[in-house]
């Protein structure tokens, strides 16, 4: 098993030296330093709240004063609970550990592009949920999945799918610790003088601290096999230094045992769901200071899809009016002009809402 390090820069490479993990776009799109985490998450609220505040405002003069905005701690406090949920919404349908730890994965990458006052973590969860069903091949038809759900219906899950596939940024694969965990477990078998029993309940107890790191930030700043070892090495400390050992037999002290230290006190220290109080203080908060254009039948969210609508027929006339020429020029196929009508009509298909 390859254990690259933490602290390379993310980069492709064509040495065959290099693991197939150092080119997958987990390696070289989702790996960041907890500073770049916490600037992201800051950078992401700020922007956030500034946007709300300008359209609570635009709806009625001074109503923002009153509003009391979610730091960035606390939209993460949400967050962190509703992947928990996931857990529970996995033993429910009986999915495989990979679709949960896949959606687990979703929802956090999601929530690095988008703020919970746009788009409230529970709906998030539900479809991030649906898509790892999907890019796992272990699909389920909508309507049934919606329908094992309280109060949820198809529209709940699909309207949000496409904005959650786009904030991944359409990365669907994702390297998950417990398969690292897996190997770590079959070649533990061969250290001598170690019982199955010893093991199995070593390895049981890793895999219980491998689903506690998916409440925390590990998989942003570790490997896959170096979050495995480190919650084998805190299931069984001898275990995982001999392991180690035997994977590098003429190393006193394997490298890979260097980076364990932070990465358990991570575990341990994040990897419990947040207090239920604290966050359903949160979530009272947040339906005060939603994001009014995202509320159906709010002044904000009736000018939001009139601007838009707006936009759609200005759109339509371009493209009529570029037919109209073309049809007057005798060349039904569309000119130039009518080429360079329809870019423009192509970027603005990928305008954000």
């Amino acid at each position: 098993m390859t254990m690259a390090s933490a602290s390379e820069p993310p980069q492709a490479s064509s040495s065959t030296q290099h693991s197939l993990y150092e080119g997958s776009t987990q390696y070289l799109h989702w790996r960041f330093s907890p500073e770049q985490l916490g600037r992201m998450r800051h950078t992401l609220n700020e922007d956030a709240v500034s946007a709300i505040r300008n359209a609570f405002e635009s709806d009625s003069l001074g109503s923002s004063t009153s509003v009391s905005f979610l730091s960035a701690d606390e939209e993460h406090l949400l967050v962190k609970l509703y992947v928990g949920k996931i857990s529970q919404l996995c033993g429910h349908f009986r999915f495989p550990e990979e679709v949960e730890a896949t959606a687990a994965s979703y929802m956090k990458r999601f929530y690095l592009k988008n703020t919970v006052m746009d788009w409230h973590p529970k709906n998030v969860m539900l479809t991030a949920l649906f898509l790892a069903t999907k890019t796992t091949n272990h699909p389920i038809s909508l309507e049934s999945y919606a329908a094992h759900i309280p109060r949820t219906v198809p529209s709940d899950v699909l309207d949000l799918e496409f904005l959650v596939a786009q904030s991944l940024g359409f990365d669907f694969a994702v390297w998950h610790p417990h398969r690292a965990l897996w190997g770590i477990w079959l070649d533990v078998q061969n250290i001598p003088d170690a019982s199955i029993e010893e093991l199995s309940r070593a390895y049981e107890a890793a895999v219980g601290h491998v689903r506690a790191a998916r409440l925390t930030d590990a998989e942003f700043i570790y490997t896959p096999s170096q979050i495995a070892l480190a919650c084998f090495s805190i299931a069984s400390p001898t275990l995982a230094s001999a392991w180690a050992h035997a994977k590098f037999p003429s190393s006193p002290r394997p490298p890979v045992l260097e980076v364990l230290d932070p990465i358990k006190t991570l575990i341990l220290r994040d990897g419990s769901p947040p207090d239920v109080e604290a966050v359903r203080e949160v979530d009272r908060r947040l339906r005060l200071c939603k994001n009014p254009e995202k509320i159906p039948g709010s002044n904000a969210y009736i000018k939001k899809q009139q601007e838009k609508e707006r936009k759609a027929d200005e759109k339509r006339r371009r493209k009529a009016e570029a037919v109209r020429i073309a049809m007057e020029d005798g060349d039904p196929f569309g000119n130039e002009l009518a080429k360079k009508a329809a870019a423009a009509d192509l970027d603005d298909d990928d305008d954000d809402d």
